[in-house]
């Protein structure tokens, strides 16, 4: 299983406290799904091809509710895989 680190910018905890207190309610049990697998299926993550190529680097996006997203993108590091 792959081990995830996440790092939440400036800009999402602004947006987030912005919210209405049911859009943060969801935006917390879309977090408990995200950090066990953010391309859970529930979640309905898919890239966002035209921000990928804007800045050549794959975009996602998580379905929160209705039109309410979060936007990631992963960024590889070394590992070490042991048998």
């Amino acid at each position: 299983m792959a081990a995830y680190r996440y790092e939440a910018t400036e800009r999402f905890w602004a947006d987030f406290y912005a919210l209405s207190d049911s859009q943060k309610e969801s935006v917390r049990r879309a977090w408990k799904i995200f950090r066990q697998n953010p391309f859970d299926a529930r979640l309905g993550t898919h890239k966002i091809h035209r921000l990928s190529a804007h800045y050549a680097k794959t975009i996602y996006s998580v379905v929160v509710e209705g039109d309410l997203r979060v936007l990631f993108r992963r960024i590889l590091t070394d590992c070490l895989l042991d048998r």
